[in-house]
């Protein structure tokens, strides 16, 4: 069915239930055959009955994928982010043989050469930085300074044009000699403001970045046709839908760093406070570039800076949980559902993070390593949770161990329902014999 034409009128509960219904009935889908689409339907459904907190008919099983499927199919993990024949070939692999019940994007897997192209810097990733059958590696610095929360403040986008992005990408170095845009207003300021792009290392610049832009549209091409592939031979849902960040982490994951925010903890209290807040429409507004009618409505966050060893409660509960919670509140009323990645511990927030201000069943909490004793505790019949399998395990361990921790984490979890299964950490590396055992476990162990 197409989006309700009174759409806007309804309550964020209707809003939730006609876009959770529409991806279920994948709008815009066309199947290769009735098994794949039967297949679909009935894992969509089993992920939205979790997500309302409710039983479904068995617990859905997924697999959060690093890259691990192109280690899995005799490929490197450079091989992923440069080669999307490989891409292809290694996702569908992955997925036909291992069959859990929702599918990882292929746009998990970013262009190297586009990254190269830009000289970026916030990252190392395999083959640039780091060795080829490497992951991510996260490279911090200071490139907002601490005397700068005033500037970006006053005019973000100004300040990410002409200072944040010539440092973070090399071939945008020159960007630094732009004029504020802002002064483009009349007749007699044309020529002054359109001078700086007849330079030549602004055009080289330029050029730079349509290159990437080129073999960028190249690269989400080919990422549609893999995704579809998946979903459509398959029939595997993918239920992340749109992406977006807390506002405190944009600021200390993307700007200042880890350590520099730290320090600004209590030197910059008042700044931090107002460029969360600053941030709050820009991550309202992101999940909307990557969703359309009929895809999963969960946002995914993944949520860093506000873990245990971070930040004191006193701390989460002033800087990080008020900014996030209002980008959350924005979402849940348009029908959108919060996907929380907590990356490390919140065995510290489970209290906090129970907030008489978000409505029961409107979020979605993926723990990484939390008590989930605890978290069912504390979060059932308030949200839907899942997580914190360990996937140093399925690297590791033994099949019987696997199996064995499978059922224990059932037990302790899926009692009432909202629920469903899940590694706690991103897997780059795991024993085929393992995976299998991990995921056949869950749905047969997982049945109400």
């Amino acid at each position: 069915m197409p989006k309700p034409e009174n759409f806007d009128k309804l309550t964020p509960d209707q809003k939730r239930k006609a876009r959770l219904e529409a991806w279920i009935n994948h709008e815009g889908i066309t199947f290769t055959d009735p098994e794949a689409e039967k297949g679909y339907r009935e894992r969509a459904q089993m992920f939205a009955d979790a997500f309302e907190m409710k039983k479904p008919k068995r617990l859905p099983v997924a697999i959060a994928t690093g890259f691990v499927p192109f280690l899995y199919a005799g490929y490197s993990c450079k091989d992923a982010m440069y080669d999307t024949d490989v891409l292809a070939k290694a996702m569908m692999k992955f997925h036909a043989d291992f069959l859990p019940d929702t599918a990882a994007s292929a746009g998990l897997y970013v262009p190297g050469q586009v990254l190269e192209i830009l000289d970026y810097k916030l990252y190392h990733w395999p083959g640039h930085g780091v060795p080829e059958n490497t992951s991510y590696q996260c490279a911090e610095a200071e490139f907002m300074k601490a005397d700068e929360y005033a500037s970006y403040l006053s005019d973000p986008s100004d300040y990410f044009i002409r200072t944040y992005l010539p440092r973070v990408m090399g071939a945008l170095a020159p960007w630094k000699d732009l004029p504020p845009f802002t002064d483009i207003l009349e007749l007699p300021f044309i020529p002054w403001s359109t001078l700086p792009f007849g330079l030549p290392h602004i055009q080289e610049s330029l050029k730079k970045l349509m290159r990437a832009g080129e073999l960028s549209l190249a690269w989400a091409g080919k990422v549609a046709e893999i995704d579809n592939a998946v979903v459509t031979t398959l029939g595997l849902p993918k239920y992340q839908g749109g992406f977006s960040k807390a506002p405190y982490d944009v600021i200390a994951d993307t700007m200042r760093g880890t350590r520099a925010m730290m320090l600004d903890i209590f030197r910059k209290r008042k700044e931090i406070k107002e460029a969360c807040d600053r941030v709050v429409p820009f991550m309202t507004r992101m999940p909307y570039g990557a969703y359309a009618w009929g895809a999963s409505p969960t946002v995914f966050f993944p949520l860093h800076k506000g873990a245990d060893g971070f930040m004191s409660p006193k701390d989460f509960k002033e800087l990080y949980w008020p900014s996030f919670k209002a980008v959350m509140l924005n979402l849940i009323q348009d029908g959108m559902i919060p996907f929380l990645f907590v990356e490390g511990s919140y065995n510290q927030r489970l209290d906090l993070i129970v907030d008489p201000d978000i409505p029961d069943g409107s979020t979605v909490w993926y723990f990484d390593k939390t008590d989930m004793a605890q978290v069912r505790k504390h979060l059932q019949g308030y949200a839907c949770f899942s997580g914190n399998f360990p996937s140093s395990l399925l690297a590791a361990g033994t099949v019987e161990q696997v199996k064995d921790e499978v059922k224990k984490l059932i037990d302790t979890c899926a009692g009432d329902g909202g629920y469903f299964v899940v590694n706690g950490a991103v897997l780059d590396e795991a024993k085929p014999e393992n995976l299998h055992a991990y995921v056949d476990t869950a749905k047969k162990y997982g049945v109400y």
